[in-house]
């Protein structure tokens, strides 16, 4: 008898042992001990977590976004981003794109923010939303320095202007009676203005500038400028107010220390903010 208790005895060790294992695995679960920790709750923490920040932009839109002599993307607005990444924490990522397809690249999650002198519109607002206003700039209207019919936006009028067709520079040309005929930005819209297979062009009045300065020979002229200005902000999709908060604290930061006015100042000889 007492040989069967002592080895009912033993038998019941490894079970007490097994029970006491498992307990202690349950208990461990519910510490959160052995797991990856939390997922970040929402796109600015899983950008600073990531390390990165991915970012819209033509590459083809001097003196904005575009490719100097050597190859390198730069312009005012990528240094905007380059300064505005810094300051979060983070390293910029360039995701080349033409303007066209630039919102659907925002609304497929190929980026995070699209900067390229995005005007800030009520129409887009209901459905992005946008930081502070970085720049502001006036629509002119273009011509070859040969045309001598158009003198006013007016004159636009069943006349062919080259605009990229999501713009909101496209839609003065269209209220104006202009038929669009479309390009995948301004470099491509001076082409077709220069060759005198379009009438006209209403596009950036900063960029025509830029071009004069680095093309003075250019067979252009600006022969009207509109006189509303645009304010152009950083785009982002619904729903992240950590991020879009963050990048305006950068923004105010940057015009508060000097730095937004170094980089104007490169660009365009002014503060263009204003």
């Amino acid at each position: 008898m007492k040989t069967f208790k002592k080895l009912t005895s033993l038998l019941a060790i490894p079970l007490v042992l097994s029970l006491a294992v498992s307990a202690c695995g349950t208990d461990s679960s519910k510490n959160g001990e052995g797991t990856q920790g939390a997922a970040p709750a929402n796109l600015y923490e899983q950008i600073k977590k990531d390390g990165k920040i991915k970012i819209g932009t033509e590459g083809t839109y001097a003196p904005f976004t575009f490719h100097d002599a050597s190859g390198k993307l730069t312009g005012f607005d990528v240094e905007i981003a380059e300064e505005v990444s810094k300051r979060l924490g983070v390293t910029p990522e360039f995701i080349e794109t033409q303007w066209d397809g630039m919102f659907a690249g925002l609304d497929s999650k190929r980026f995070d923010m699209i900067v390229n002198e995005v005007g800030i519109r009520p129409d887009r607002q209901e459905k992005y939303d946008f930081s502070d206003s970085y720049i502001v700039s006036k629509a002119v209207l273009i011509t070859h320095k040969d045309n001598a019919d158009i003198k006013s936006f007016a004159d636009l009028k069943g006349k062919k202007s080259a605009q990229s067709l999501t713009s909101n520079l496209t839609d003065i040309a269209k209220s104006n009676g202009a038929e669009i005929v479309g390009t995948e930005g301004f470099n491509q819209a001076i082409d077709l203005l220069a060759s005198k297979r379009v009438d006209a062009t209403v596009n950036d009045g900063l960029s025509y500038l830029d071009l004069k300065k680095q093309k003075p020979d250019a067979p252009i002229k600006v022969v009207a400028e509109h006189d509303q200005a645009a304010p152009n902000g950083i785009m982002f999709r619904k729903g992240n107010k950590e991020l879009v908060d963050a990048v305006n604290k950068a923004l105010a930061d940057m015009k508060a220390d000097g730095s937004y006015l170094k980089i104007s100042e490169k660009w365009f000889g002014a503060d263009v903010s204003k």
